[in-house]
């Protein structure tokens, strides 16, 4: 009996043994985690310019308001919107029938005036009157003459002239509106748009930076050294010529913390209107700096990373400090150094600690707009 036992002891120490030895073979034999291959590049010092687009309003160079400087109905508007027009030519007419009225008042009283002047003079030669009653009859002449010269002159300011070569705007008022001088709305601008201003802004930060990269001491050297500028249309195209930055205002507008700049655009063709909206890139130029793709980068709590390939190819996240993006590129001033090996693609699929296989590449081959940073 007692040795039966022991046979069966023994069983069990065997078995146990040998599930032991089979699991500590299946835990042996487990694979190692495998290492995939990601592109990796250099971190660079490239030229880049980039571009802040600004809302822009484009006036003609010379936009004159037209007005009457009467009040009166409008019996005819001669011109068309959109229609060019010289200097003197005649835009709007406008009733002037209680106008006639006081000019034919007006030339009664001359001749009235005239007729005591004729009488007078041979009294005063033969000393029958005394010369002062003369010149009282003079001067009553001189202002019925200057009354109908002022009536003379509103009706003709009743025919409502172009003031300037140009081309007409929006025509505000039509046949039958009664208008008058104290009107808000003029009745129509004419402008000259072979040349045209494009006027927009940039707030108070925006424009230090700026200002800090341009080069010269004084603004007037800094506006003459300021790269010429793009209009971006309505319809998302790129006008075809470049403009140049004229003038900027002397202070910052304290409603809305901007300040405003002015560039001149050649529009022989006539393309740019008058009050059309378009969007003006204003170059800025960054010389040596660090980039990467924006690809490469990600954003945790409001900061920006990268993953940095260090030792035994492993990669960790590093906190960068951006200035710029320009389309694919990002403008780094802090938290990589030029030759720094990074992740390029896949920053979704890995996690700090883990080791890679580099697939060395380069920037261009990343991003899909070199042509146009890179300059």
């Amino acid at each position: 009996m007692i040795k039966k036992k022991l046979y069966s002891i023994s069983a069990i120490i065997g078995l146990a043994i040998l599930f032991s030895g089979c699991n500590s073979g299946t835990s042996n034999s487990r694979p190692a985690p495998a290492i995939n291959p990601y592109p990796t590049i250099k971190v660079e010092r490239r030229n880049v310019t980039a571009f802040k687009n600004s809302p822009a309003e484009i006036e003609g160079t010379v936009s004159s308001e037209i007005r009457p400087k009467i009040s009166g109905y409008v019996l005819e508007v001669a011109v068309h919107e959109g229609e060019k027009v010289k200097a003197g030519q005649l835009l709007f007419r406008l009733e002037t029938q209680s106008l006639n009225q006081d000019a034919s008042a007006a030339k009664a009283n001359i001749q009235a005036a005239q007729v005591e002047v004729d009488k007078l003079k041979p009294l005063v030669e033969k000393n029958i009157i005394s010369s002062v009653q003369l010149e009282t009859a003079k001067a009553r002449l001189a202002q019925a003459k200057s009354s109908y010269q002022g009536v003379a002159a509103n009706i003709d300011y009743a025919r409502v002239k172009s003031p300037v070569n140009g081309v007409v705007g929006s025509i505000n008022f039509r046949e039958g509106a009664l208008v008058s001088p104290q009107d808000p709305t003029a009745l129509t601008t004419v402008s000259n748009i072979s040349e045209v201003f494009a006027n927009f802004s940039m707030n108070e930060k925006d424009f230090i930076a700026f200002n800090r990269n341009a080069d010269g001491a004084s603004i007037e050297e800094k506006i003459k050294n300021l790269p010429k500028v793009k209009l971006i249309l309505a319809d998302n195209s790129e006008y075809e010529t470049e403009g140049t930055i004229e003038t900027i205002s002397g202070g910052i507008n304290a409603q809305t913390g901007s300040v405003t700049f002015r560039a001149r655009f050649q529009n022989d063709r006539g393309l740019l209107r008058n009050g059309s909206s378009t969007i003006v890139k204003v170059p800025e130029k960054f010389e040596n700096v660090l980039v990467v793709p924006t690809l490469s980068t990600f954003e945790r709590q409001e900061r920006t990373f990268v993953y940095r390939v260090g030792e035994n190819d492993s990669i960790f996240s590093v906190i960068i400090e951006v200035a710029t993006k320009v389309d694919d590129i990002s403008v780094v001033t802090s938290g990589l150094k030029e030759n720094d090996q990074i992740l390029a693609q896949g920053v979704g699929k890995v996690q700090p600690g883990m080791k890679i296989k580099p697939q060395p590449t380069s920037i261009d081959s990343i991003t899909s707009s070199s042509k146009q940073v890179f300059k």
